[in-house]
C-alpha cells in the first residue's frame, strides 16, 4: 500500500514577510512586498524595483556553520529549513537522524560568492578565501541544511531553475513512499543576484513599476529572493506524534517540453503533460480542484500560455476555478518560488482563504479570467494544484488537499 505524505511544518523567508504567520498576514492583507532594489547598485539599468527579505535576518538561524563561509541561497535555505523544523516539532518525532532527508531547488544557487568575488578583484584587487569557494557548488546549499540540523538521510539539490522547489517537493515524496526516508526537509532557495536580475533586464522581461500576472497591462516579471521549507512525513507516523498536519501531498506532475531555451511552447504542451500527471497521481479529476496557484509571472507569454494550458487542461471549468499568482506581491523568488507558493496552499486549505493577485486591474481576453483580484477571499479550499515552469521547457505540478482520515 502507497504511504500518505503529510505537510507537518513550514517555513518561509519572503518580501512579503517570515516566518509562515507574518507570510500569511502579508497574503492575507494583500501586501506588496517590492520595491526599489537594496542588494546592489541598479542604477546601470532602465528598472530598480525587485523583491528582498527585510523582516529577518538569517544569519540568527546559523549555529553551527561559519556564516562567513557560505553565500545568502544557503542562509536562507538554513533559515527557512530551521522555521520548519521548529514548526514541525520535528525533534520531537523519535526519527533517526539518517532517515531524515533533505532536498532544496535553486536557480543561481549561491552566485553571491562569484559577484562578491568579482566586487573583491575590482576594488581590493584580491580574491575571497577558499573557504567561501569551496561552498559555492549548488550542493552545499542541501549539505548545509544537513551539517547545520545534524541530519544524516539522503540530501540532494534540484537546480531545474524556476521549477526546482517542486521538484525537490516531489522528491521528497517519493523518498518517503519507497521507505528510504521517515520524513524530508524540502523547499527552495534563491538570494537577491546581480546576475540574475541583468539576464531579465537583457531579456526585456523585469516590469518598470509593478507585476500585473495576467492583466492585459502586465509589463512584465520582478526579480525577487526568498526561501521556503517544507516536512514532509509519512501520514501515519505524523498522527502517532500528534503533529499539525496542513495538508497532504497527493501528488505530482513533471515534464519537459524542450521548446526554446527561454520561452514557453505556445500551445502549452509541457504545461498540460505536467498537470495531467499531477492529477492522475493524485487520483483526482479537474472538476476537483478548488484554486489554482499560478506560476504566472506577469510576462506576456508565460501567462497567455499558461492560461492557454489551464483551459486545454480543465475545459469548461477552466474560467470557473480559482486562479491566483502571488509573484505579483513579492516578484519571482526563482528556485524558491514553488516552494513559497506550496507553503501558501498549504495555508490556503487549513484555512480556507483563496490567495489574491494583486495590481490587477482589466482582464486580459488571451488570459483566464476567474483571477482572485486584489484581495484575499474566504471560500473552502480541498484541493490546490500549483504550476511551475522555467527556462528550458521544465515545468512541475503538485497537487495537495485536506489530509482525511
Amino acid at each position: 500500500m502507497t504511504k500518505r505524505v503529510v505537510i507537518t511544518g513550514l517555513g518561509v523567508l519572503s518580501p512579503i514577510g517570515s516566518g509562515k504567520d507574518r507570510f500569511w498576514e502579508g497574503i492575507c492583507s494583500g501586501a506588496v512586498g517590492t520595491g526599489p532594489v537594496r542588494t546592489f547598485d541598479t542604477a546601470l539599468f532602465d528598472v530598480h524595483n525587485g523583491g528582498e527579505v527585510k523582516d529577518a535576518n538569517a544569519l540568527d538561524y546559523i549555529s553551527k556553520l561559519d556564516p562567513a563561509s557560505i553565500g545568502r541561497s544557503t542562509h536562507l535555505a538554513i533559515a527557512a529549513a530551521k522555521m520548519a523544523e521548529r514548526d514541525a516539532r520535528l525533534g520531537e518525532g523519535g526519527y533517526e537522524p539518517w532517515r531524515i532527508g533533505v532536498c532544496f531547488g535553486t536557480t543561481m544557487g549561491n552566485s553571491s560568492i562569484i559577484e562578491d568575488n568579482t566586487d573583491l578583484l575590482v576594488t581590493e584587487q584580491r580574491r575571497a578565501s577558499h573557504a567561501l569557494w569551496s561552498n559555492y557548488p549548488q550542493h552545499t546549499i542541501s549539505s548545509a541544511v544537513a551539517e547545520e540540523l545534524e541530519l544524516e538521510g539522503p540530501s540532494m539539490v534540484v537546480p531545474t531553475a524556476c521549477a526546482a522547489g517542486n521538484y525537490a517537493i516531489s522528491w521528497g515524496k517519493e523518498l518517503i513512499e519507497d521507505g528510504l526516508a521517515d520524513a524530508v526537509i524540502v523547499g527552495g532557495s534563491d538570494a537577491m543576484s546581480r546576475a540574475c536580475y541583468t539576464t531579465f533586464h537583457r531579456l526585456g522581461a523585469i516590469a518598470p513599476e509593478r507585476c500585473q500576472p495576467f492583466d492585459k497591462n502586465r509589463k512584465g516579471m520582478m526579480v525577487g529572493e526568498g526561501a521556503a521549507a517544507l516536512i514532509l512525513e509519512d501520514y501515519d507516523r505524523a498522527v502517532a506524534r500528534g503533529a499539525t498536519i496542513y495538508a497532504e501531498l497527493l501528488g505530482y506532475g513533471l515534464s519537459c517540453d524542450a521548446h526554446h531555451a527561454t520561452a514557453p511552447h505556445p500551445e502549452g504542451l509541457g504545461a498540460v503533460l505536467s498537470m495531467s500527471r499531477a492529477l492522475n497521481a493524485s487520483g483526482l479529476s479537474p472538476m476537483q480542484i478548488s484554486y489554482i496557484s499560478a506560476h504566472g509571472t506577469g510576462t506576456k507569454a508565460n501567462d497567455a500560455t499558461e492560461s492557454t494550458a489551464i483551459r486545454r487542461m480543465f475545459g469548461d471549468n477552466a474560467d470557473q476555478v480559482p486562479i491566483s499568482s502571488i509573484k505579483a506581491m513579492m516578484g519571482h523568488t526563482m528556485g524558491a518560488a514553488s516552494a513559497i507558493e506550496a507553503v501558501a496552499c498549504a495555508l490556503a486549505i487549513r484555512h480556507g482563504v483563496l490567495p489574491p493577485t494583486m495590481n490587477y486591474s482589466e482582464p486580459d481576453p488571451e488570459c483566464v479570467v476567474n483571477v482572485v483580484p486584489n484581495a484575499a477571499a474566504q471560500q473552502p479550499v480541498r484541493y490546490a494544484l500549483s504550476n511551475s515552469f522555467a527556462f528550458g521547457g521544465n515545468i512541475s505540478t503538485i497537487v495537495m488537499g485536506e489530509a482525511v482520515s
